[in-house]
């Protein structure tokens, strides 16, 4: 099968999809290695990111999908109606934070980080597809473990968690600070500190 027919049967699959197709999916359906379709997946991003077209492709994680690029969102409002985004206020933000960065994270361990309760958030993520159930802790009880989502990835515009902003040196030394006094302990007794 030559470059154009895999990208005509490539777009065809990612505007029948209409959602994000992994890698394996596409490569599958085409009979091809997945190698040789990520190459041609680079390459059609790439033609429709500089052409005057429509949609463009988005990678997430490992994952493709068809989207309409943002310029051109004034157009479409015109046309259809679109639904009321919701807001993300400061509580969810600093629920979703801990769990994009600690993931997979229980809600015990959120509520720890924040210090208060942390079901009406959590809960409100999973409604809005933010957050997701990724599996059970090994322990007592068998926690639940929450991660992000593909929604997550397409809300905040990163192709995967490895593009989230590192928290800056010396915020992070000002946080482990409040955390020390806090806890009330001296400023060189030794911390664990978990990567």
């Amino acid at each position: 099968m030559s470059t154009e027919e895999m990208e005509g049967v490539i777009e065809a699959l990612l505007f029948t999809a209409g959602e994000a197709l992994a890698l394996s999916k596409i490569a599958g359906a085409l009979e091809e290695d997945p190698e040789t379709v990520r190459q041609v997946l680079l390459a059609m991003k790439e033609k429709m990111e500089h052409a005057d077209r429509g949609v463009r492709l988005i990678e997430l994680d490992g994952a493709y999908q068809l989207g309409t690029k943002e310029s051109l969102y004034p157009y479409l409002i015109k046309l259809i109606h679109i639904p009321k985004k919701e807001v993300l206020t400061n509580v969810l933000l600093e629920t979703l934070s801990i769990i994009a960065y600690k993931q997979p994270v229980t809600r015990q361990e959120i509520e720890a980080i924040r210090g208060v309760k942390s079901d009406r958030a959590v809960n409100k993520l999973v409604e809005y597809d933010l957050v997701r159930e990724v599996g059970r802790l090994d322990a007592p009880g068998r926690p639940i473990l929450f991660g992000t989502t593909e929604e997550f990835l397409r809300c905040f515009g990163v192709s995967s968690l490895g593009e989230l902003p590192a928290a800056a040196p010396e915020k992070a030394e000002a946080f482990r600070r409040e955390a020390r006094e806090e806890a009330g302990l001296e400023p060189e007794d030794p911390v664990e500190i978990e990567p």
